[in-house]
């Protein structure tokens, strides 16, 4: 992947003309005989490629941008409200979109649990729940555990990508990964506008500021 982090990864992005499958296709939802043992990727995905997470997808709208956009990369996308999972499925359906698959998971328990060692290129982490008040900041994402998992599920040179509109949580998240020594800081991918999340759209139309960065696997 590029280490300067302007591109998700090697692959270079389908030209605007690049045909996309007609037909509907089946569910991507992804269902595990069992979700007590590691993901066998080969099982989740039809093809062999380098697969990117996406924790907390909501409605798919950046996760469907980047598998257009990158047909050569495979793109899981994580999300607990079933509401939300149906209708990333029938999207992705419409689109004929065979390199994404979703699970119905909590996003902590996925990659301390079911992710298998450095197999993961890059964990997108667009605009999670804040948990501002004190006494529930614990139940953030963000923390000293969920580093370690994902570092050791990353591989090399592999990458975090960060973005919220939250002030005080991105302090959070960059004093997380810095007192982590498990990632070094770089430059933080640059979207264009079809890739925003539907929070993204809201924030930037209320003038909010949207913090970005984007960490690399020491």
């Amino acid at each position: 992947m590029e280490p300067t982090g302007q591109t998700f990864g090697a692959a270079e992005p389908a030209s605007s003309s690049s045909p996309v499958r007609g037909n509907a296709s089946p569910s991507v939802i992804y269902k595990a005989a069992s979700w007590f043992e590691p993901l066998d990727w080969q099982a989740v995905f039809e093809r062999s490629q380098p697969i990117e997470i996406d924790l907390g997808c909501g409605k798919g709208s950046f996760l469907l941008w980047a598998a257009r956009t990158y047909p050569t990369r495979n793109f899981l996308g994580v999300e607990r409200l079933l509401r939300r999972v149906r209708r990333v499925d029938r999207k992705a359906a419409r689109g004929g979109l065979n390199n994404v698959r979703l699970v119905r998971l909590e996003a902590m328990y996925l990659v301390s649990k079911l992710i298998p060692d450095e197999s993961v290129s890059t964990y997108h982490i667009l605009f999670p729940d804040p948990w501002p008040k004190r006494r529930h900041q614990a139940r953030r994402l963000i923390s000293p555990d969920f580093l370690v998992d994902a570092q050791r599920t990353m591989t090399p040179d592999s990458a975090v990508n960060c973005a919220t509109d939250h002030e005080e949580y991105f302090e959070w998240i960059q004093r997380a990964f810095e007192r982590s020594g498990r990632f070094a800081e770089t430059e933080p991918v640059v979207l264009p506008p079809e890739a925003q999340t539907d929070f993204e759209k809201e924030f930037v139309a209320a003038g909010k500021q949207v913090h970005r960065c984007r960490w690399l696997k020491r």
